[in-house]
Formats: structure tokens, sequence, C-alpha cells
């Protein structure tokens, strides 16, 4: 099977920059990206830099860019691309985190944000006389979150990171939830302080990138808000912004059945402060036409969205 590898190549001792290169290779039916960029470092270019390790999905080392997605280059089968995608194989190191080589990147970020949510148990109390056996109920919640390999897939393709380099990230807080919800821990409210902070789980827009590119259906935007829903339910920092935005978004919808952009940004950020940390924001609105309408009006069936509400217990 022939493929057209579009490989993305940067030297730093060279003057040239980032371009791109392209290499013919053949490849069995079952072949994936991995052995056709493995293929061209052994027989066409020995400087192709890249990290691999397994070749089996379990490491997460050889996470990378294909085709716009990041994928774990071990997994993504040539001849499925081919079908779907088209002939061109493009490959391109992971976003997000500064490229040292060719497709390999500096993880430092990485694992940085990883340590910042202390990954790992804290008991409290006396030292249990017997092992702390979890329920299975209580294990399988868990579990998903257990599956994380460190890819970094997930922070490679968040679209919060591109614009907040100080944004938690979707892997450190899947992490995060891992350990918040472990039964055996006793820092869950020391936890969920930190993670209430500004840059925690407040900051996620729920964009699904993260869920789209994980190889392992950890599913991080759902760790987030699972952590979000621990945060509400045990009360913590009950005026912070992101439940002030919660209950903003819900008194909104519920008085006139539709959101309230003006409404919800004095309610999140406070009165007059809001109107200063967003004014760069509403600027650029006003300048694109995009600016909501400042008298807010209910539609025609307002009190059916309510009902639905109060049928809620909301």
């Amino acid at each position: 099977m022939d493929a057209t590898f579009k490989v993305q190549r940067y030297d730093p001792e060279s003057q040239e920059g980032s371009h791109y290169e392209e290499f013919e290779v053949d490849l069995p039916e079952y072949g994936s990206v991995l052995e056709g960029l493995l293929d061209i470092r052994d027989h066409q270019d020995g400087s192709l830099s890249l990290r691999c390790s397994c070749r089996s999905a379990i490491c997460g080392s050889c996470s990378m860019k294909i085709n716009g997605e990041s994928r774990l280059a071990c997994k993504a089968m040539v001849s499925d691309i081919k079908e779907t995608e088209g002939d061109i194989i493009t490959v391109e190191p992971m976003g997000n985190m500064p490229v040292i080589k060719d497709l390999v990147v500096n993880m430092d970020m990485f694992w940085e944000k990883v340590e910042k949510i202390e990954p790992y148990l804290q008991p409290t109390g006396p030292e249990p006389e017997k092992e702390y056996l979890v329920s299975n109920d209580e294990m399988m919640k868990l579990a998903v979150a257990m599956n994380c390999i460190m890819c970094g897939a997930c922070v490679s393709d968040c679209t919060v990171l591109e614009v907040d380099k100080t944004f938690l990230g979707p892997a450190a807080l899947a992490k995060a939830f891992r350990f918040a919800a472990d039964p055996r821990d006793g820092a869950q409210e020391e936890r969920l302080e930190s993670y209430n902070e500004p840059t925690g789980v407040w900051d996620c827009t729920r964009c699904f990138m993260c869920v789209q590119a994980c190889p392992k259906d950890v599913a991080p935007m759902e760790r987030i808000m699972d952590i979000r829903s621990m945060v509400v339910e045990n009360e913590i920092d009950k005026k912070g912004r992101g439940q002030r935005h919660i209950q903003g978004f819900i008194d909104g919808v519920k008085h006139s059945g539709r959101l309230d952009e003006f409404g919800l940004a004095r309610k999140t950020f406070g009165f007059p402060i809001w109107a200063f940390e967003l004014a760069d924001l509403g600027i650029r609105r006003i300048l694109r036409l995009r600016l909501p309408p400042i008298i807010h009006k209910s539609i025609k069936s307002a009190k059916n969205v309510k009902k639905i509400f109060e049928n809620l217990g909301v």
C-alpha cells in the first residue's frame, strides 16, 4: 500500500524554520502512521525525530497531530485514513507545547500541571488495621479516569490552552478527579478548593475537543464537569465566579426563556467589576456588530420554560 506522508520538520540548529517535507512509503495493508514514520527514518531520512515506545497504544509516547487531529500514531491506521480523509497524511507535532525538533515537543508544561493537582492519595486519621477495600460502585467511578496514559493528546487540542497557558488543562483535571473522588483520600475539601480557583475547572469551555482526542475514552471534559458538580455539592466557595455563573445562567433562562448575556456577565463578575474586566471583549463585539441586546426581552413561551425549571426543582 503506497502512502504519501507530509511531515512538518523543524531543526533548532537550522535557520530554515518550520517547513514540510513529503515522503512516499510502501506499507502493508495493516500499517500504522507510526510504522510509516519509522520507515521514513530508517530508509529515507535518519534525522527525522519522533517519540515512540510500546507501539501498542499503551505508553502514549507517539501522540502527534495527524491530519490536524491529535492521535496516537501507532493506533492510526494508514488504510483507514486514506479511505476517509484522503491520500496525503499530514503529520505535525502536538499543539500547545513548544517543539524541540520535528515531531518531538517539550512536555514540561504538561507535567508541571499534573504535579499541581498533587496526583497521590493523602489519607488522614490513624493507620487502618487492614486494607481499605473500595466498593465496586465507587471504583467504577474512578476506573475511567484511571485509563489515562498521559499521552497529552487532550492538552494538544485544548482550545483554552491556546489562549491561556495558565489553565490547568484537561489531562491534569481528569487526573484530579481520580483523587478527589477516591473515598480513601482525606484531602477532598482542600483539593476542591484548589480546583475551584481561577485557571481551574471553571475555565473549561466545554468544546469537546479533549473528548474527541482522547485515545482511551477518558473523556476529560466530563471528568471536569464531575469536579464542578463536586464543588457545588460540597458548597465550596458559594460566592465563587463559577457557581455565580451557573446560578446566573439558570436565573436568566428561567425568567425569560433565553440567555441574558448582559445579566449573566453582571452576576458572574459582580457589579461594577464586570464592566472593567469585560471592557476589551465588549469593544471587540461592538466593532464586529455582535453586541447582545441591552434590553433583554422574554420569549413568548417563557412561562412554559419556567414550569420546566419548577418541575425539575431548580
